[in-house]
Protein backbone atom coordinates (compact mmCIF):
# COMPACT_ATOMS: atom_id res chain seq x y z
CA UNK A 1 0.00 0.00 0.00
CA UNK A 2 1.88 3.35 -1.04
CA UNK A 3 -0.44 5.51 1.46
CA UNK A 4 -0.68 4.76 4.96
CA UNK A 5 -3.84 6.52 6.55
CA UNK A 6 -3.02 8.70 9.37
CA UNK A 7 -0.65 10.80 10.94
CA UNK A 8 3.05 10.04 10.21
CA UNK A 9 4.84 9.41 14.16
CA UNK A 10 8.31 11.19 13.29
CA UNK A 11 10.05 9.78 16.65
CA UNK A 12 13.65 9.50 15.14
CA UNK A 13 15.90 11.69 17.44
CA UNK A 14 15.67 14.51 14.37
CA UNK A 15 14.77 15.96 12.44
CA UNK A 16 11.65 16.40 14.52
CA UNK A 17 7.86 17.52 14.05
CA UNK A 18 7.71 20.67 12.73
CA UNK A 19 4.77 22.62 14.39
CA UNK A 20 2.38 24.02 12.27
CA UNK A 21 2.79 28.45 13.09
CA UNK A 22 6.66 27.65 12.39
CA UNK A 23 5.88 25.73 9.00
CA UNK A 24 2.92 28.55 8.02
CA UNK A 25 6.25 31.15 8.80
CA UNK A 26 8.41 29.31 6.35
CA UNK A 27 5.23 29.16 3.83
CA UNK A 28 5.24 32.96 3.67
CA UNK A 29 6.42 34.97 0.47
CA UNK A 30 10.27 34.55 0.14
CA UNK A 31 11.57 38.66 1.36
CA UNK A 32 14.55 40.45 -0.56
CA UNK A 33 17.39 39.31 1.74
CA UNK A 34 18.63 42.68 1.01
CA UNK A 35 15.43 44.83 2.28
CA UNK A 36 14.60 46.56 5.28
CA UNK A 37 12.23 44.02 6.11
CA UNK A 38 14.98 41.05 6.26
CA UNK A 39 17.77 43.73 8.34
CA UNK A 40 14.52 43.70 10.90
CA UNK A 41 14.09 39.92 10.62
CA UNK A 42 17.82 39.25 10.75
CA UNK A 43 18.48 41.34 14.38
CA UNK A 44 15.21 39.59 15.47
CA UNK A 45 16.57 36.49 14.96
CA UNK A 46 20.42 36.92 15.57
CA UNK A 47 18.87 38.84 18.86
CA UNK A 48 16.53 35.88 19.97
CA UNK A 49 18.98 32.73 19.40
CA UNK A 50 21.55 34.11 21.74
CA UNK A 51 18.42 33.56 24.80
CA UNK A 52 18.42 29.82 23.25
CA UNK A 53 22.15 29.10 23.46
CA UNK A 54 22.07 32.00 26.46
CA UNK A 55 25.05 33.81 25.99
CA UNK A 56 25.10 38.05 25.60
CA UNK A 57 27.79 36.52 22.87
CA UNK A 58 27.28 36.66 18.77
CA UNK A 59 25.89 33.60 17.73
CA UNK A 60 26.49 32.97 13.90
CA UNK A 61 23.81 31.32 11.49
CA UNK A 62 24.97 29.59 8.52
CA UNK A 63 22.71 27.50 5.81
CA UNK A 64 24.17 24.19 6.46
CA UNK A 65 23.32 21.18 8.48
CA UNK A 66 25.10 20.64 12.14
CA UNK A 67 28.16 19.47 9.98
CA UNK A 68 28.57 22.61 8.32
CA UNK A 69 29.03 23.90 11.74
CA UNK A 70 31.29 21.76 13.04
CA UNK A 71 33.74 22.88 9.83
CA UNK A 72 32.96 26.11 11.26
CA UNK A 73 33.86 25.35 14.32
CA UNK A 74 37.46 23.94 13.57
CA UNK A 75 38.48 26.20 10.53
CA UNK A 76 37.65 29.42 12.53
CA UNK A 77 40.08 28.65 15.38
CA UNK A 78 42.55 26.28 14.07
CA UNK A 79 45.95 26.25 12.09
CA UNK A 80 47.09 23.11 10.41
CA UNK A 81 48.71 20.45 12.24
CA UNK A 82 47.19 21.77 15.46
CA UNK A 83 46.49 18.82 18.18
CA UNK A 84 42.58 18.56 19.56
CA UNK A 85 41.09 16.56 22.58
CA UNK A 86 38.55 14.51 21.68
CA UNK A 87 36.56 12.12 23.37
CA UNK A 88 34.30 8.87 22.28
CA UNK A 89 30.80 9.03 23.63
CA UNK A 90 29.35 7.35 20.14
CA UNK A 91 29.08 7.70 16.28
CA UNK A 92 28.49 12.17 16.46
CA UNK A 93 31.96 12.35 18.40
CA UNK A 94 33.54 9.79 16.04
CA UNK A 95 32.36 11.63 12.67
CA UNK A 96 33.79 14.97 14.18
CA UNK A 97 36.89 13.58 14.61
CA UNK A 98 37.27 11.99 11.22
CA UNK A 99 36.55 15.17 9.92
CA UNK A 100 39.30 17.01 11.99
CA UNK A 101 41.76 14.50 10.29
CA UNK A 102 40.29 15.15 6.91
CA UNK A 103 41.22 19.37 7.85
CA UNK A 104 44.60 18.90 8.80
CA UNK A 105 44.37 18.32 12.66
CA UNK A 106 45.79 15.50 14.30
CA UNK A 107 42.58 14.51 16.95
CA UNK A 108 43.36 12.74 19.77
CA UNK A 109 40.20 10.37 20.77
CA UNK A 110 40.13 9.03 24.00
CA UNK A 111 38.30 5.68 24.17
CA UNK A 112 35.01 5.71 25.59
CA UNK A 113 32.40 2.75 25.81
CA UNK A 114 29.30 4.34 24.04
CA UNK A 115 27.41 3.83 26.84
CA UNK A 116 28.96 6.82 29.01
CA UNK A 117 29.85 10.52 28.48
CA UNK A 118 32.63 12.48 28.53
CA UNK A 119 35.40 11.57 31.15
CA UNK A 120 36.12 15.03 32.68
CA UNK A 121 39.04 13.11 34.92
CA UNK A 122 40.40 11.67 31.68
CA UNK A 123 40.47 15.28 30.08
CA UNK A 124 42.01 16.61 33.12
CA UNK A 125 44.80 13.75 33.19
CA UNK A 126 45.74 13.75 29.68
CA UNK A 127 45.64 18.14 29.25
CA UNK A 128 48.50 17.82 32.92
CA UNK A 129 50.38 15.79 30.79
CA UNK A 130 50.41 17.99 28.30
CA UNK A 131 53.17 20.52 29.14
CA UNK A 132 53.99 21.69 26.07
CA UNK A 133 50.60 23.59 25.68
CA UNK A 134 49.99 21.93 22.25
CA UNK A 135 46.54 20.71 22.74
CA UNK A 136 44.88 23.77 21.12
CA UNK A 137 41.13 22.51 21.74
CA UNK A 138 38.77 20.21 24.01
CA UNK A 139 36.01 19.59 21.46
CA UNK A 140 33.27 16.99 22.87
CA UNK A 141 29.58 16.03 22.01
CA UNK A 142 26.94 17.66 25.34
CA UNK A 143 24.02 14.99 24.25
CA UNK A 144 25.34 12.13 22.08
CA UNK A 145 22.51 11.12 19.55
CA UNK A 146 23.54 7.49 19.46
CA UNK A 147 23.89 6.46 22.48
CA UNK A 148 21.05 8.60 24.71
CA UNK A 149 24.17 9.86 26.87
CA UNK A 150 24.44 13.47 28.08
CA UNK A 151 28.01 14.60 29.17
CA UNK A 152 28.37 16.98 32.29
CA UNK A 153 29.64 20.35 30.38
CA UNK A 154 30.48 22.48 33.61
CA UNK A 155 33.09 19.45 34.62
CA UNK A 156 34.69 19.61 31.93
CA UNK A 157 35.36 22.80 32.00
CA UNK A 158 36.56 22.53 35.53
CA UNK A 159 38.61 19.82 34.18
CA UNK A 160 40.39 22.15 31.88
CA UNK A 161 40.60 25.13 34.17
CA UNK A 162 42.14 22.63 37.22
CA UNK A 163 44.62 21.56 34.41
CA UNK A 164 45.28 25.24 33.96
CA UNK A 165 45.29 24.52 30.17
CA UNK A 166 44.99 27.78 27.61
CA UNK A 167 42.94 25.19 25.09
CA UNK A 168 39.27 26.32 23.45
CA UNK A 169 36.09 24.36 24.81
CA UNK A 170 34.37 23.45 21.57
CA UNK A 171 31.22 21.68 22.39
CA UNK A 172 28.14 19.74 20.10
CA UNK A 173 24.51 20.78 21.28
CA UNK A 174 22.94 19.54 18.14
CA UNK A 175 20.56 17.29 19.78
CA UNK A 176 20.27 19.04 23.22
CA UNK A 177 19.88 22.68 21.71
CA UNK A 178 16.28 23.95 23.68
CA UNK A 179 16.14 20.54 24.61
CA UNK A 180 18.17 20.24 27.70
CA UNK A 181 19.30 23.10 29.66
CA UNK A 182 22.62 24.60 28.13
CA UNK A 183 24.46 27.62 29.06
CA UNK A 184 27.35 28.56 26.54
CA UNK A 185 28.46 31.64 29.03
CA UNK A 186 28.17 30.69 32.07
CA UNK A 187 29.32 27.33 31.36
CA UNK A 188 32.86 28.71 29.72
CA UNK A 189 32.14 27.22 26.47
CA UNK A 190 33.94 28.78 23.61
CA UNK A 191 31.83 27.63 20.58
CA UNK A 192 29.05 25.86 20.43
CA UNK A 193 27.96 24.22 18.18
CA UNK A 194 23.70 23.67 17.25
CA UNK A 195 21.74 22.89 14.21
CA UNK A 196 17.93 23.32 13.42
CA UNK A 197 16.26 20.15 12.97
CA UNK A 198 16.13 19.05 16.59
CA UNK A 199 15.06 21.11 19.32
CA UNK A 200 14.17 24.25 17.54
CA UNK A 201 11.48 22.80 15.72
CA UNK A 202 12.74 23.16 12.45
CA UNK A 203 13.49 21.54 9.16
CA UNK A 204 16.98 20.63 8.71
CA UNK A 205 19.33 23.51 7.28
CA UNK A 206 20.56 26.12 10.02
CA UNK A 207 23.24 25.65 11.57
CA UNK A 208 24.85 28.25 14.72
CA UNK A 209 28.05 28.82 16.30
CA UNK A 210 27.90 30.24 19.71
CA UNK A 211 31.70 32.38 20.39
CA UNK A 212 32.76 33.30 23.39
CA UNK A 213 35.44 36.41 22.86
CA UNK A 214 38.37 34.04 23.48
CA UNK A 215 37.07 31.94 20.52
CA UNK A 216 37.01 35.46 18.71
CA UNK A 217 40.52 36.17 19.26
CA UNK A 218 41.69 33.21 18.30
CA UNK A 219 39.90 33.23 14.93
CA UNK A 220 42.26 36.12 13.80
CA UNK A 221 45.21 33.86 13.93
CA UNK A 222 43.84 30.57 12.85
CA UNK A 223 45.23 29.21 9.61
CA UNK A 224 42.87 26.70 7.86
CA UNK A 225 41.68 27.94 5.14
CA UNK A 226 38.21 29.33 5.07
CA UNK A 227 35.66 31.29 2.96
CA UNK A 228 32.10 29.92 2.87
CA UNK A 229 32.84 29.77 6.85
CA UNK A 230 34.43 32.75 8.05
CA UNK A 231 33.53 34.81 11.06
CA UNK A 232 34.72 37.76 10.54
CA UNK A 233 32.69 38.34 7.24
CA UNK A 234 29.65 36.98 8.95
CA UNK A 235 30.11 39.15 11.58
CA UNK A 236 30.63 42.21 9.46
CA UNK A 237 27.36 41.99 7.94
CA UNK A 238 25.23 40.46 10.80
CA UNK A 239 25.78 44.23 12.57
CA UNK A 240 23.07 45.64 10.80
CA UNK A 241 20.80 42.15 10.24
CA UNK A 242 22.27 40.79 7.07
CA UNK A 243 24.71 38.25 5.61
CA UNK A 244 27.53 38.22 3.24
CA UNK A 245 26.04 36.07 0.88
CA UNK A 246 21.93 34.43 0.20
CA UNK A 247 20.51 32.94 3.68
CA UNK A 248 17.71 30.69 4.18
CA UNK A 249 15.32 33.61 4.13
CA UNK A 250 12.19 31.05 4.93
CA UNK A 251 14.08 29.28 7.38
CA UNK A 252 15.10 32.53 9.16
CA UNK A 253 10.91 33.27 9.01
CA UNK A 254 10.27 29.91 10.70
CA UNK A 255 13.05 30.17 13.26
CA UNK A 256 11.78 33.63 14.75
CA UNK A 257 8.42 32.15 14.94
CA UNK A 258 10.37 29.08 16.80
CA UNK A 259 12.26 31.10 19.01
CA UNK A 260 9.03 33.09 20.12
CA UNK A 261 7.27 29.41 20.93
CA UNK A 262 9.88 28.69 23.08
CA UNK A 263 9.89 31.64 24.92
CA UNK A 264 6.13 31.52 24.95
CA UNK A 265 6.59 28.44 26.97
CA UNK A 266 9.78 29.13 28.66
CA UNK A 267 12.75 27.41 28.96
CA UNK A 268 12.64 25.83 31.74
CA UNK A 269 9.41 24.50 31.52
CA UNK A 270 10.33 23.13 27.46
CA UNK A 271 13.43 21.58 29.56
CA UNK A 272 10.69 20.02 32.17
CA UNK A 273 8.98 18.55 29.37
CA UNK A 274 11.46 16.84 27.85
CA UNK A 275 12.65 15.51 31.35
CA UNK A 276 8.89 14.02 31.92
CA UNK A 277 8.73 12.49 28.34
CA UNK A 278 11.96 10.89 29.06
CA UNK A 279 11.48 9.91 32.47
CA UNK A 280 7.80 8.04 31.43
CA UNK A 281 10.15 6.64 28.50
CA UNK A 282 12.83 5.16 30.48
CA UNK A 283 9.87 3.46 32.84
CA UNK A 284 8.10 1.67 29.94
CA UNK A 285 11.47 0.32 28.93
CA UNK A 286 12.58 -0.76 32.31
CA UNK A 287 9.48 -2.33 32.64
CA UNK A 288 9.29 -4.04 29.25
CA UNK A 289 12.23 -5.62 30.95
CA UNK A 290 14.81 -3.81 28.09
CA UNK A 291 18.06 -2.16 29.06
CA UNK A 292 18.74 0.99 28.28
CA UNK A 293 21.97 2.34 25.73
CA UNK A 294 23.07 4.87 28.88
CA UNK A 295 24.58 3.08 31.62
CA UNK A 296 24.71 5.84 34.30
CA UNK A 297 21.09 7.25 35.59
CA UNK A 298 22.39 10.86 36.15
CA UNK A 299 24.03 10.87 32.12
CA UNK A 300 20.25 10.12 31.30
CA UNK A 301 19.44 12.14 27.91
CA UNK A 302 16.02 14.17 27.86
CA UNK A 303 15.90 14.37 24.11
CA UNK A 304 16.08 10.42 23.15
CA UNK A 305 16.39 6.98 24.87
CA UNK A 306 18.73 4.29 23.20
CA UNK A 307 16.70 1.02 23.75
CA UNK A 308 18.91 -2.19 23.60
CA UNK A 309 16.85 -5.54 22.64
CA UNK A 310 17.97 -9.40 23.91
CA UNK A 311 20.00 -11.18 21.87
CA UNK A 312 18.93 -12.92 18.58
CA UNK A 313 16.48 -10.01 17.85
CA UNK A 314 16.54 -7.23 15.10
CA UNK A 315 16.34 -3.76 16.01
CA UNK A 316 15.83 -2.74 12.66
CA UNK A 317 13.56 -5.35 11.90
CA UNK A 318 11.62 -4.09 14.99
CA UNK A 319 11.55 -0.87 13.33
CA UNK A 320 10.35 -2.26 10.10
CA UNK A 321 7.49 -4.12 11.62
CA UNK A 322 6.47 -0.33 13.61
CA UNK A 323 6.50 1.71 10.18
CA UNK A 324 4.46 -0.76 8.47
CA UNK A 325 2.17 -1.66 11.38
CA UNK A 326 1.64 1.99 12.87
CA UNK A 327 3.26 4.20 10.36
CA UNK A 328 5.64 5.50 12.83
CA UNK A 329 9.49 6.14 12.72
CA UNK A 330 11.82 5.37 15.29
CA UNK A 331 15.49 5.89 15.00
CA UNK A 332 18.05 2.89 14.30
CA UNK A 333 21.21 1.97 15.93
CA UNK A 334 25.00 3.85 14.54
CA UNK A 335 27.79 1.98 13.88
CA UNK A 336 28.16 -0.84 16.13
CA UNK A 337 25.23 -0.12 18.01
CA UNK A 338 23.73 -0.95 14.20
CA UNK A 339 20.68 -3.53 14.52
CA UNK A 340 21.33 -3.63 18.01
CA UNK A 341 19.31 -0.67 19.30
CA UNK A 342 16.65 1.43 18.42
CA UNK A 343 16.32 4.53 19.54
CA UNK A 344 13.10 6.54 20.71
CA UNK A 345 13.08 10.67 20.33
CA UNK A 346 11.30 12.54 22.55
CA UNK A 347 12.38 16.39 21.79
CA UNK A 348 10.72 18.97 20.00
CA UNK A 349 6.96 19.70 19.72
CA UNK A 350 5.08 17.12 21.42
CA UNK A 351 2.92 16.52 24.49
CA UNK A 352 2.12 13.78 26.83
CA UNK A 353 -0.22 12.04 24.16
CA UNK A 354 2.03 11.43 21.43
CA UNK A 355 4.60 10.04 23.74
CA UNK A 356 1.89 7.42 25.09
CA UNK A 357 1.41 6.95 21.61
CA UNK A 358 5.20 5.76 20.77
CA UNK A 359 5.27 3.93 23.63
CA UNK A 360 1.97 1.96 22.23
CA UNK A 361 3.21 1.31 18.87
CA UNK A 362 6.51 0.00 20.00
CA UNK A 363 4.84 -2.60 22.19
CA UNK A 364 2.35 -3.40 19.21
CA UNK A 365 5.57 -3.79 17.79
CA UNK A 366 7.13 -6.18 20.16
CA UNK A 367 4.32 -8.54 20.52
CA UNK A 368 4.29 -8.80 16.45
CA UNK A 369 8.10 -9.60 15.95
CA UNK A 370 7.82 -12.15 18.99
CA UNK A 371 10.22 -10.63 21.28
CA UNK A 372 10.20 -11.31 24.50
CA UNK A 373 8.99 -8.58 26.95
CA UNK A 374 6.79 -7.87 29.66
CA UNK A 375 3.56 -6.46 28.69
CA UNK A 376 2.55 -3.08 30.22
CA UNK A 377 5.06 -0.35 29.56
CA UNK A 378 2.92 2.11 28.73
CA UNK A 379 0.80 1.83 31.52
CA UNK A 380 3.44 2.38 33.63
CA UNK A 381 4.49 5.37 31.51
CA UNK A 382 1.06 6.72 31.53
CA UNK A 383 0.95 6.57 34.99
CA UNK A 384 4.55 8.26 35.83
CA UNK A 385 2.96 11.05 33.44
CA UNK A 386 -0.37 11.54 35.60
CA UNK A 387 1.31 11.65 38.54
CA UNK A 388 3.71 14.56 37.55
CA UNK A 389 1.50 16.93 35.22
CA UNK A 390 3.44 19.24 33.11
CA UNK A 391 1.76 23.11 33.04
CA UNK A 392 -1.97 22.82 32.78
CA UNK A 393 -3.12 25.43 29.76
CA UNK A 394 -6.09 28.59 30.97
CA UNK A 395 -8.77 28.44 29.24
CA UNK A 396 -9.60 32.01 27.63
CA UNK A 397 -13.22 32.16 28.12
Amino acid sequence: MSHQPGRHFLQIPGPTNTPLPVLAAIAKPTIDHRGPEFGRLGREVLDGIKTIFRTSQPVIIYPASGTGAWEAALVNTLSPGDKVLMFETGWFATLWSRMATKLGLQPEFLKGDWRSGVDAAAIEARLAEDKARAIKAVCVVHNETSTGVTSNIPAVRRAIDRANHPALLLVDTISSLGSIDYRHEEWGVDVTVGGSQKGLMLPPGLSFNAISEKALAASRTAKLPRSFWDWHEMLAANANGYFPYTPSTNLLQGLKVAIDMLHDEGLDNVFRRHDRAAEATRRAVRHWGFEIQCRNEHEYSSSLTAVRLPEGHSADALRAEILARCNMSLGNGLGPLADRVFRIGHLGDFHDLMVTGTLSGVEIGLKACGVPYRPGGVEAAMAYLAGNAGPVAQRAD
